[in-house]
């Protein structure tokens, strides 16, 4: 039903109790797989440059709008320097098995008054690609934004171009809502970026999804899912 102000105008569903939330503020979330730290240039970035570095190639980098680094230091650099920003706020992914970073996210975006913000700079290393430890690591980031701080929408933005990232994105439970053509100029390039967004009513369905998928008896003794993520 179609709800209209005395106007006979079509307005939106009310929100009367709404009041903003706030910015994001975790050091540290812990998972059975990963654990989710604020990135420390310190402690981070040797292993995230190795990590990174046994790649065979840079295609990883292609649709970010940073790297690839040609040296540790040029890495160290980039990383202390985001560090010390708030927005995007940029988080390590640690594996539990080893303690060793192995891939880093953001949050991104902030607007605590509307209650939206978006997850960005997904730069995970080919050691936890399709790995529970990738999709931990962005529950973590998703429960945490939802359940602990109360916001209404979490979005996915990426190159239109950028098939993985779309895959992941839908994967993940987002729903595509359009492309914003000519968004971006980086490295030299257009790029038409693809939004995707999670909102909170989505959010149960996709939590249950994602806390059946991450359930240890989900994989056998290789670590291969019985039963693939399917949170639409």
């Amino acid at each position: 039903m179609t709800l209209t102000n005395e106007y006979g105008q079509p307005v939106g569903v009310p929100v009367p109790h709404w009041a903003p939330v706030a910015l994001p503020s975790a050091t540290r979330l812990p998972g059975r797989y990963c654990a989710v730290e604020r990135l420390a240039p310190d402690r981070h970035t040797d292993d995230l440059y190795s990590a990174y570095a046994n790649a065979p190639d840079d295609s990883d980098w292609t649709y970010l709008s940073v790297g690839p680094f040609p040296t540790p230091e040029s890495y160290r650099d980039w990383a202390t320097t985001a560090a010390l920003v708030e927005d995007p706020r940029h988080y390590a992914v640690v594996a539990t098995s080893t303690g060793r970073a192995l891939g880093t996210l953001s949050l991104m975006r902030h607007d605590p008054a509307n209650g939206a913000i978006e997850v960005g700079y997904v730069t995970f290393s080919r050691a936890i690609q399709r790995t529970p430890i990738s999709t931990e690591a962005q529950f973590l980031l998703m429960r945490y934004v939802f359940d602990d701080l109360g916001y209404r929408r979490y979005e996915w933005k990426c190159d239109s171009l950028n098939a993985p990232s779309r895959a992941a994105a839908e994967r993940l439970g987002f729903t595509y809502e359009g492309t914003f053509r000519q968004a971006v100029v980086f490295k030299g390039r257009n790029r038409d970026t693809a939004w995707y967004a999670l909102t909170d009513r989505e959010w149960p369905r996709v939590r249950k999804a994602m806390e059946a998928w991450l359930d240890p008896a989900n994989f056998d003794a290789e670590g291969r899912q019985l039963h693939p993520l399917r949170t639409h």
